[in-house]
């Protein structure tokens, strides 16, 4: 997560974990855009949307941060949610850097204050780990379609070099699983 050009694998992360248990949950992450593209172009809320399977309400929003995620930028999603006319359950801040404590109590006690919209800053491992306990069963499904994902993006996204090691380190997990 840290090498470079390495910052859209934890978008990669949590749209395939939707993707992989849509119909068991009912919901699904709308298709993302290009990497480069600003949320304020394309009239998205953050990096990922999800909506429900059966219309296209978005109910909650990924943010992806490959920073410490501040008050500033959950206040600046505050404005992003009340501009945008839409009505969202949650919005999550996803990162790759270390979250600080006061950072999570100020998004926990916005509930009340945003009319229901749940806020949460979450580790994008912990979020993977999390996900792969609950839905252990779909591991090679989850795989399959994050491998999928990862090979069709652009090199200027996920570099040549990342894309080889995932291959590699998939390689030698189904290697160890088998043996």
């Amino acid at each position: 997560m840290k090498s470079p050009k390495s910052s859209r694998l934890p978008v990669l992360v949590v749209a395939t974990a939707y993707n992989a248990v849509a119909t068991r949950l009912g919901e699904v992450a709308k298709p993302l855009y290009a990497h480069n593209a600003a949320d304020m172009q394309t009239g998205e809320l953050g990096d990922i949307e999800v909506t429900l399977i059966s219309d296209d309400q978005v109910i909650t929003c990924y943010e992806m941060k490959a920073k410490e995620v501040t008050k500033s930028d959950i206040d600046l999603a505050i404005l992003k949610v009340g501009s945008s006319g839409k009505r969202i359950n949650n919005y999550i801040f996803i990162t790759t850097a270390t979250i600080d404590k006061d950072v999570i109590e100020y998004a926990a006690s916005l509930y009340r204050e945003t009319g229901g919209i749940e806020f949460a800053v979450l580790d994008c491992i912990s979020f993977l780990r999390h996900f792969l306990h609950l839905f252990h069963r779909i591991r090679l499904r989850f795989l399959d379609a994050y491998q999928e994902l990862v090979l069709t993006e652009a090199d200027s996204a996920v570099s040549q070099p990342l894309k080889e090691l995932f291959l590699a380190l998939r390689r030698a997990a189904e290697a160890d699983s088998e043996g």
